[in-house]
This record gives C-alpha cells, structure tokens and sequence, in this order.
C-alpha cells in the first residue's frame, strides 16, 4: 500500500468493485461471498479452472481471468487466504461437465480452504482435482515445514493450463499436465525495500544502505538472507546458478519470467531480463519464451523475482496461444 488508503479503511471490497466495473465486458463480481467469474469461455472447455489467494498480488489472480485462462478467482484479504465458501461458490459457478481443477499456491491457508471447498464439491457430485504450485527456492529446505513457497511460476501454469483446457481436455490431464509444469519451475525474488504495511502504513521491516534481502517471499515475508547489494550482473549471475541447480533435468529451452514486486519500474525489469538472457545465452542456454513485468507484486516492495521453467514438447503453443483477459499481454506471433 502506498499510504493513500489509512490502516482502518476497507481497501480491498472497492478495488473488486473497481476492477469488475473497469473489465465489465471480462469479468463479472458476486459479492455474497466474494469472488470474481470471467465472462467468456472457449466451447470446447469441459473443465473450469479456478484459482485464488490474497489481494495485494494484482493482476495475480483476477487479472487472468477470461478466456485462455482462468473461469473464476476467490481473492482474500490483502496477504490473507480466501474463505473456503468464496472458492466454494466460485468453483460452482466455474464448473463444467468435466469438473474444476483448483490451481493453488503453496501456503497453509490457501491449501486448508480449497482443500474444504474440495470435499464439499465432491459431496455434491462435481469432480474436483488440486494442481500445488510450489516454485520458491528460498522456501526448498528441511527447515521449512510446508516446503516450497508458491509464486511466480503460478502465472505460468495458469497460462498453460488454460490454452490445454481449452482444447477440451480433461481434469486428469489438466491436473497431471499443471503438476509438471510446476515441477519443471522455480521462482526466487530478491528486494531493496519492503512494501508498506496496510496495517502501519510504514514498512513492514528495514533494510540498511547498501542491504539486499536474498529470498523475500510474495507475502512481503522476509528473507532468510539479507546480503551486501552486489552489483546486478553479479547478483543476477548467483540468482540464476541458484535457480538451475534448482530445477530438475530436462529442456534446455527456458520459459523466462522477470517479474516486479511492486515498485520496480519498467526500465529496471527489461534491464534485468537483458542480463539474465546475456547470462543464460553464455551457458547455452535458450530463452525460448519469455515474461517481462509485475504480475505478482508484494504490494509496493521494491525488488522483483526471476522464474525459470523447462519447456516440454508443446508447451510453447500453448504459451503462445490467444488470450481475452485484463492483464496478460497478447502473445507476439
């Protein structure tokens, strides 16, 4: 938040409104519970894609909402889950004759609420799959109990989910190919200044000149690292070794995502995905596809976050294919 709202003002119920009037011909909002339903969709679609999480990620999750993409979204409170009756209604209204598949990022609350709107869809007859996305580096270790963090993979796997489902196909396929795709992904997002808090309007923590914190997470969580800023061909070099060692074997050609945490201009995200290309090029390695911009902010923090996923055979159509949505941009032929 960037102080216009106070701490005591409901920020989030007037941006739904805001964004459904501003996309009416996309997307349509029901506000008992809340949640947000795209208003077109392919024919041949047999499965709805449902997806959600906390405000304070946009476009993340709404943005994506229409056809190629997303059917509908549950948005929470700001870095809070959604309710489970909001992706319970939600997945009602997104449901096809082939079920939903829930498309869910890797956190305690998201996965306790869809996991309960889940069984109560099973109840009443509808097929239900879960796809986990769980992309965060700085979250891969024993230490972390709920494992990797998901983050910016997870507009990967929405895309490619969407252009899969729209050729009809169905739920188990949908969910195997979205286990793979987050399987083949990760994400690891640095910052130079945290975002502000909605609760204090001030900083949710402090950084020294000159400090880095190496690791931060979507929530504004903070790093299990705060480093000396190196220079960026320096800092972008070891974010990379770190997120190749990362992923499993496979492709060499990479799907690159540079995405902004909030207050990261334009000028600075394309400068650092010309780094990361020249970087990857001299490994031999192949950007064969490629995301430049904010599309999951931590609010207003400063700093951005690289994803890498291997593209498997026929994912790159299925990035490429068209989309009618608010935020992702139009695929260049």
């Amino acid at each position: 938040m960037s102080g216009l709202f106070l701490p005591e003002d409901d920020a989030v119920t007037p941006a739904l409104r805001g964004f459904a009037r501003a996309h009416a011909g996309l997307v349509e909002l029901s506000e008992d519970p809340a949640f947000l339903r795209a208003r077109d969709r392919d024919p041949r679609r047999a499965v709805g894609l449902v997806s959600g999480g906390g405000s304070g990620h946009e476009p993340l999750h709404a943005g994506f909402l229409g056809r190629g993409m997303l059917d509908a979204v549950a948005p929470g409170q700001v870095f809070a889950s959604p309710h489970n009756r909001q992706v319970l209604y939600a997945s009602r209204a997104a449901a096809g004759p082939g079920g939903v598949l829930h498309i869910v990022k890797n956190y305690t609350g998201d996965r306790i609420n869809f996991g309960i709107a889940a069984e109560r869809l099973r109840l009443e007859g509808i097929e239900v799959r879960r796809v986990l996305v769980d992309d965060d580096l700085a979250t891969d270790s024993a230490q972390t109990a709920t494992g990797r963090r998901g983050t910016g993979a997870t507009v990967v796997v929405e895309k490619l989910l969407g252009a899969a489902a729209d050729e009809g196909r169905g739920l188990e396929e949908l969910a195997g190919l979205g286990a793979a795709v987050a399987a083949a992904s990760r994400s690891l997002a640095v910052a130079s200044r945290a975002q502000t808090s909605p609760h204090t309007a001030a900083p949710a923590f402090e950084l020294g000149t000159g400090e880095l914190e190496y690791g931060v997470g979507i929530h504004g969580e903070r790093a299990a690292r705060t480093i000396e800023r190196p220079p960026l061909p320096r800092l972008l070099a070891r974010m990379l070794d770190e997120l190749l060692a990362g992923l499993p074997a496979g492709s060499d050609d990479l799907l690159v995502l540079v995405n902004g945490l909030g207050a990261t201009t334009q000028l600075e995200l394309y400068g650092i995905f010309e780094h990361v290309a020249e970087d990857l090029g001299g490994r031999g390695l192949g950007v064969a596809e490629s995301l430049v911009g904010t599309f999951v902010p931590a609010l207003d923090m400063a700093g951005f976050s690289i994803t890498l996923t291997r593209l498997d055979e026929g994912w790159r159509r299925w990035w490429r294919a068209p989309v009618s949505t608010p935020a992702f941009p139009v695929q260049e032929a």
